[in-house]
């Protein structure tokens, strides 16, 4: 039947022409098709050539989209598609996690700014699959002549055997670039993206922002530290907005807790939605400044690592106050009070399970941040604390233990003077802490004993203070007086040694019994007992000097000297008090 129909309709002509328009459309399809393939999915680095062939070919693309729409959106996947295949060329296993691909892109661009200066050699130069397999497929690195690129294959991982530019020319290329930024763009080879570089840093992240920033004036589009004007005016603004909604959030939470954690329990539990709402806040602004500000660099890295932490610190807030609700909610449940638990004890192992919790929060978010944490401690943390709440004496440490290590008023290595023993803290364990005496004894002390009492915390100094009085004798001229302030003054001054902030004292401020007494303290930073003692004796040395150069010397504390029969002065005699 369809066979008939179309002859039918050939014999009149129509089919011939309804054959031909969709053989017409069906060729466009195809080319169409076949182009749009090429540029559907990841790129092709199976030799330096077609990683270096991929990556030109994706930044030019990326550049001519981008430049024909004003704007570079970060959720559009026809602006995402080429910089993921360009990406794909990169090795970026050494840079940070948090902000890798933030980094990757940057790396492209300024490396897509050096092959568009450089010398590129035809592609057919460019070992390729065949060449390399020809080779026996010992091609580890290729280099680009005339620079320091190179592309390596993978030997290990998920993208194992792929060629790929090298981690080290990741890192430098920032270096590379400003070496070659003023050079022009090459004439021959492949396309170049001019002007490319500029217009990324300053792109904006919407076709909106876009029209905006095309009525700014020029000195708003103008870069300033790696990013245009109007975004670091964006980047302060969006800063500001944030910072004051959550203080505002905390500060209503707080609020309206402490007015409802009696009174409404139900209420007082809904209030963990702020907390969870501030945690959102950080994650906001991180969007914002990348896909509609669009940073840039170094500005938009410092934007996600510190976004990352105030997330992670916002967390350990949601973290307290959803375990300091499950207790208040246990406490005041029947059943809690039909087996008589101890409230305190629920709210103990809630601040315990909140430590925990946030120790593991605080390790996995610091191995995405990059920071080397250790997970000793919280396995340590976990049993330690297991065992100490086995017993009603051990639960009472635990909680001292918490109060010592929530309010730090030591720490390992201070020296403390608590209960009559002044030592050095060797250990501050889960019941007791070890402190070493300065006679060499080892004194272990309870934590609870230790939170109930006042502890001097002499290693916590910032400096070491040193009064001292001379005295002289009560016939030694004024004039004399006065040298001997001025020259204790000068050995004092501009030191280096004392603290800045507590300048040197030195007085004539008492008249003692048979003599006239100098003041003298002083504060000797840092606060390191054997070096102020170092520091002390060449004082002291200086002072002797000193004294003797003019005539001043130290006798007994017992002797007075006397002028002499002819009249002529003799020397002046000191005693010295220390304190």
């Amino acid at each position: 039947m369809t066979r008939c129909r179309f002859q039918v309709l050939s014999r009149n002509g129509i089919g011939r022409r309804v054959f031909g328009s969709w053989v017409a459309v069906a060729c466009i399809f195809s080319v169409t098709y076949g182009q749009e393939a090429k540029q559907v999915g990841p790129a092709d680095t199976s030799s330096p050539r077609a990683t270096l062939k991929s990556f030109i070919d994706s930044v030019n693309q990326f550049h001519q989209r981008t430049m024909e729409e004003r704007f570079f959106d970060r959720r559009i996947g026809r602006h995402m598609a080429p910089v993921n295949r360009a990406l794909d060329c990169l090795n970026t296993n050494e840079l940070p996690e948090y902000a890798r691909e933030q980094m990757a892109g940057d790396a492209a661009i300024r490396l897509k700014e050096i092959l568009d200066r450089a010398p590129l050699p035809p592609y057919e130069e460019i070992p390729d699959l065949d060449a390399i397999e020809a080779n026996g497929g010992q091609l580890a690195r290729w280099h680009l002549p005339g620079t320091r690129i190179s592309i390596a294959r993978v030997e290990e991982g998920p993208r194992k055997y792929e060629y790929l530019f090298t981690p080290g020319t990741i890192g430098r290329v920032a270096q590379y670039y400003e070496e070659v930024e003023e050079l022009p763009y090459r004439t021959t080879g492949p396309n170049v993206s001019p002007g490319f570089f500029d217009w990324y840093f300053s792109a904006p992240g919407h076709p909106s922002v876009a029209r905006i920033v095309d009525r700014l004036p020029d000195w708003m589009r103008d870069n300033f530290a790696g990013i245009s004007v109007w975004k670091w005016v964006g980047l302060v603004m969006s800063m500001l907005l944030s910072i004051t909604l959550m203080i505002g959030i905390y500060r209503v939470q707080r609020t309206l807790s402490n007015r409802w954690r009696d009174d409404a329990p139900m209420k007082y539990c809904l209030m963990i939605l702020l907390p969870i709402l501030a945690m959102l806040v950080p994650f906001a602004f991180s969007s914002f400044t990348q896909n509609h500000l669009t940073l840039r660099g170094t500005p938009l890295v410092i934007v996600s690592f510190a976004s990352r932490v105030v997330t992670l610190l916002a967390g350990i807030v949601v973290i307290f106050a959803v375990t300091d609700r499950v207790a208040e909610i246990v406490v005041r449940s029947e059943q809690e009070n039909r087996r008589r638990l101890n409230r305190q004890l629920i709210r103990i192992i809630a601040k315990i399970t909140a430590i925990v919790a946030s120790v593991i929060v605080v390790l996995e978010g610091g191995q995405r941040l990059g920071i080397p944490l250790t997970t000793l401690l919280a396995s340590a943390g976990v049993g330690g604390l297991t065992v100490a709440l086995a017993a009603q004496h051990g639960l009472k440490s635990v909680f001292a233990t918490l109060m010592l290590m929530t309010d730090k008023p030591f720490r390992v290595g201070d020296r403390i003077l608590v209960q009559g023993f002044d030592g050095v803290v060797e250990n501050i364990g889960l019941r007791s802490t070890r402190i070493r005496l300065l006679l060499g004894h080892a004194v272990t002390i309870p934590n609870d004993e230790l939170a109930g009492h006042n502890i001097e915390n002499v290693g916590n100094r910032t400096s070491i203070r040193r009064v001292t009085d001379l005295q002289l004798p009560l016939n030694t001229p004024r004039e004399k007086l006065e040298k001997v302030v001025a020259l204790i003054r000068d050995l004092l001054r501009d030191n280096e040694n004392l603290d800045p902030e507590l300048p040197p004292r030195v007085f004539f401020n008492e008249f003692n019994e048979g003599a006239f007494n100098i003041r003298i303290m002083y504060w000797y930073v840092p606060p390191d007992y054997w070096k102020f003692m170092e520091f002390t004796e060449q004082l002291n040395l200086e002072i002797c000097r000193v004294f003797e150069e003019h005539g001043i010397r130290f006798t007994l504390p017992d002797r007075v000297a006397h002028t002499g029969i002819d009249g002529d002065e003799q020397p002046v005699d000191v005693r010295v008090l220390g304190k």
